[in-house]
């Protein structure tokens, strides 16, 4: 991918966000990060291969989260956050580039482990969630550890980031509750997902703001198991990332047993819903 295309998909992401009415901070780093891109005298690629991720993250108006961005565009051809915003992601499409992993398993990863990038694919692989996974097995997840090496080689984070720092429960909780509060009255902008939309609608409401240095994006959930489970309305994805930290995500759920049942949850985190049950109470679905 040439310095022209990237400037292309930066500029693409500014003008959706900008539609879909995102505040102005995000799209005007996506702008001129793009002039940046094209005011490069050396290609991306041959900068990439030479000085890796400090090389790009060294461009005037790159920092770490749009040379993040760059280094997926160079080595997968795609961007997964543009893909998001456009309603076209289609993670599964993307672990299939990787050896020894099929259209099941690519499937499994995606519904299992609820990952979405090469990178977040390369952590499961080390951390045992990967061999774990049903058809996995640690040979097979020790395959993909060494594919993934040689496809995300130098274009890995300079330093290896905290993952587990994350937006508070309550805002993440209150995030969901905009969300649905808006979506119900109609006030968001909608996307036309192409998974599990024959009609090509716009129908899939999604809300970008910024709370504090947290940049978050929620969308109802459009996961294969959230159709079968009839849960697309209740399954909140909440995606969030803020400068210098990777993108992560978490799923609210309406809990269906146990001390939480009835409540608003955040999924994987469900210890700290319960201790702040005064608060969950004021969050059940409605």
């Amino acid at each position: 991918m040439q310095n022209r295309q990237v400037a292309e998909r930066l500029r693409e992401a500014a003008d959706i966000l900008a539609a879909q009415g995102d505040g102005p901070f995000r799209a005007n780093a996506y702008r001129r990060a793009a002039e940046a891109v094209m005011a490069l005298r050396e290609d991306l690629p041959a900068l990439a291969e030479a000085g890796g991720r400090p090389a790009l993250e060294a461009i005037p108006g790159v920092g770490p989260s749009i040379a993040a961005a760059i280094a997926e565009m160079l080595t997968t051809g795609r961007w997964a956050y543009l893909d998001r915003l456009r309603g076209s992601a289609d993670p599964e499409h993307l672990f299939r580039l990787v050896p020894g992993i099929g259209a099941r398993l690519a499937h499994r990863i995606h519904e299992d482990l609820h990952i979405e990038t090469l990178e977040a694919l390369e952590t499961a692989a080390h951390d045992g969630r990967l061999a774990g996974l049903r058809g996995f097995g640690e040979r097979r997840a020790a395959m993909v550890r060494g594919a993934l090496a040689g496809m995300l080689g130098r274009l890995r984070p300079a330093v290896v980031l905290d993952t587990t720092q994350e937006p508070p429960v309550d805002l993440l909780l209150d995030i969901d509750r905009e969300y649905r509060e808006r979506a119900a009255r109609d006030e968001l902008p909608q996307i036309a997902p192409k998974r599990f939309n024959p009609s090509g609608e716009a129908s899939l409401p999604v809300l970008h703001t910024r709370r504090g240095d947290w940049h978050l994006t929620a969308l109802r959930s459009n996961t294969a198991l959230a159709h079968r489970l009839g849960k697309v309305e209740d399954w909140i994805v909440i995606y969030f990332h803020r400068e210098g930290r990777p993108e992560g995500r978490r799923t609210v759920v309406t809990e269906t047993h146990g001390a939480l049942r009835g409540q608003r949850t955040v999924r994987g985190r469900e210890a700290e819903c319960e201790s702040m049950a005064p608060y969950g109470q004021g969050r059940e679905a409605s």
